[in-house]
């Protein structure tokens, strides 16, 4: 009877309580620790080492550690204690105000599992595979023992439930540069860049951190029906910048205006005298605008479409038809072309008067003498 109340007098602690205590021994499966003033010694189950799995008690802690430990249950002279509930506790005051201040977390991925990686932050932390990095990770293998940066995107204490991740991490940096970079672009300079994705109205660009957009009509002077005839995602292009949006952060780009212009060396391309078969491309009321090299459209004077007089080019002519037209006259510094369809067609117009051939101008005869000699033949 003496004893018990010794024991009672002198058994101070209770459950919940947090205390310290010394690592004094390390089984498989569990840890004794000495605790200062109590009248016996606590046990950690390996289930409350941490709040991560672990296979052996000693994966957790050595001998001579000193643990804060809080209090399970008090039985048949022993602390059953937890290391994890106390982590747990102080981990989460942290963790809210570093959510609620938006902080970056710093730590080491702990171990990889199906469908994302795991970190100890008191308490167990989650990255699913999506929120790891902002491209597609074949496999995440490598990185356990990687020390990486994460925010946290969602926490739920009650269900002990802690999502991270490090892609809002990446994204941040690079919305940290996309302003710099902003500010570092103008507009009439060449950049080289890698083509991040394909759309049916043009190409994004990636120009060292920020992505353009290289509208289908400026990725080169022939027409172009599909963006991925042309392109293909990783190809590596050299754009101008036609415009910067700092405030929309919309950057315009130009694959077409780095290339060699349809004009350069025209004469040698399409010389005076030259035949092509062209396109109409439009007609006006003073003639038609005919393409005759990718980029390169010259004019049909009305006068130079027929032998014919037409009112209008649209009397004969249609925007998409294929015609055979001369080169009249090249003027490279106004990138101007003459053209013509008539000097290709043969006058259809009658060359005779009559039974009789007109007579040429160089034949010396005139209308007259013509007309003399068949009013002679009437009179006979």
């Amino acid at each position: 009877m003496t004893e018990e109340m010794n024991f009672e007098s002198n058994n101070s602690y209770n459950e919940g309580d947090r205390v310290t205590g010394k690592v004094t021994k390390i089984e498989e499966k569990s840890v004794t620790v000495e605790i200062a003033a109590a009248p016996f010694d606590g046990v950690v189950p390996i289930s409350e080492l941490s709040s991560l799995h672990i296979e052996k008690a000693s994966d957790a802690v050595n001998e001579g550690d000193e643990l804060e430990l809080s209090i399970m249950k008090i039985e048949d002279e022993n602390y059953v204690l937890s290391k994890r509930k106390v982590d747990a506790e102080d981990a989460w005051d942290s963790l809210v105000d570093k959510y609620n201040t938006k902080q970056t977390i710093e730590t080491e991925v702990k171990d990889v599992v199906k469908g994302g990686l795991v970190v100890d932050l008191g308490v167990r932390g989650f990255i699913p595979a999506s929120l790891v990095e902002d491209h597609f990770v074949e496999t995440f293998d490598d990185y356990k023992g990687r020390t990486m940066s994460f925010k946290i995107v969602e926490m739920d204490k009650e269900k002990n439930r802690l999502i991270l991740s490090h892609r809002a991490v990446i994204q941040e940096q690079k919305d940290a540069q996309k302003g710099e970079i902003l500010e570092g672009i103008k507009e009439g300079e060449i950049l080289e860049g890698v083509v991040q994705r394909l759309a049916s109205f043009g190409a994004f660009v990636d120009i060292g951190g920020i992505d353009g957009l290289v509208h289908i009509s400026q990725l080169s002077y022939k027409h172009i029906e599909k963006v991925s005839d042309f392109l293909k995602e990783g190809d590596k292009v050299k754009v101008k910048v036609l415009s910067v949006d700092r405030d929309s952060e919309r950057i315009s780009l130009s694959i077409k205006d780095t290339l060699p212009g349809p004009w350069e060396d025209i004469e040698e391309k399409a010389p005076k005298g030259s035949i092509f078969e062209g396109t109409v491309k439009r007609l006006v009321s003073y003639g038609a605008f005919v393409e005759v090299l990718p980029g390169i459209e010259g004019l049909v004077h009305i006068s130079r479409i027929s032998h014919q007089h037409i009112g209008t080019p649209h009397d004969v002519l249609q925007e998409g038809q294929k015609v055979e037209v001369k080169v009249l006259e090249v003027n490279k510094e106004d990138k101007r072309l003459s053209l013509s369809i008539k000097d290709l067609i043969e006058n259809q117009e009658e060359s005779t008067y009559g039974d009789y051939e007109m007579p040429e101008e160089t034949s010396g005869f005139s209308m007259s003498d013509v007309i003399g000699d068949q009013l002679k033949k009437f009179s006979e």
